[in-house]
């Protein structure tokens, strides 16, 4: 049996469910620059545009048409049956782990369902698109909220806790990454170095310089509630999982 567990995610699984993934492969967000969407410079420029943008992907994930998949309601079985540590670290922005039950959870990259004052950094529920009106409770006058999300250049949220994790945990699965953007690109190689097994599930084959021990090739919903369910028997990944 495992006894440490931590799970990364990235944009595949929630693809899956119809979020769209945004970036392609000119370095474009929705044929914005990601200079202009997803830096904070780019939002001292033109708020207006900003605010669209993610305006836009707040509209699409509260819009009904998002739902939660099947790799997100395993993790979440997962979370409430497994005995012993699990970490679920997220690097996507929509709420799809909420929805399906999961608690023990990490937005690494922030959160579209909440917006954050720039003076404070005190994070509000965001229940209406972003907006000159949409401001903190926090300040005095009133600050405008900006989207709750690390931009370019911005450090991701919970490195310690993350770090701290990897270092003990005993399996690490890495669930619809590219494993190609620091720092989540380096858990692998932490993990590896503290003795975990590490597993990929992924669309596409692995790399051949991958450094993960395991990969499974295919849809994330296929996958994961089959490697949930190994785990919660007691089987290790490599020998008697049949995933």
């Amino acid at each position: 049996m495992y006894r440490n567990i931590v799970v990364l995610t990235g944009a595949g699984i929630s693809a899956e469910s119809g979020i769209k993934t945004f970036r392609d492969q000119n370095g474009l967000w929705e044929q914005h620059h990601i200079e202009d969407v997803a830096t904070p410079e780019g939002y001292a420029r033109d708020i207006d545009l900003v605010e669209r943008f993610y305006n836009n992907r707040w509209t699409q994930l509260h819009s009904g048409d998002v739902q939660v998949n099947a790799a997100h309601v395993a993790l979440a079985e997962l979370e409430q049956q497994f005995s012993g540590n699990l970490l679920l670290i997220t690097q996507n922005v929509d709420d799809l782990h909420e929805r399906a039950g999961s608690k023990r959870l990490l937005h690494m990259h922030g959160e579209l369902s909440k917006g954050r004052c720039p003076k404070s950094l005190q994070t509000f529920a965001l229940r209406e698109p972003f907006g000159p009106d949409n401001c903190c409770t926090c300040c005095i006058p009133a600050i405008r909220l900006r989207p709750h999300i690390v931009w370019f250049g911005e450090m991701p949220y919970g490195m310690d806790r993350i770090h701290d994790a990897l270092d003990n945990c005993d399996l690490f699965i890495a669930i619809g990454t590219s494993g190609t953007v620091y720092p989540a690109a380096g858990f692998v190689d932490s993990a590896n170095h503290h003795g975990a097994q590490t597993v990929e599930v992924n669309l596409q084959q692995p790399d051949r310089h991958s450094q993960f021990q395991y990969h499974f090739t295919g849809k994330a919903g296929d996958i994961v509630p089959k490697l949930v369910a190994d785990i919660l028997a007691g089987k290790t990944i490599g020998s008697e999982s049949v995933a």
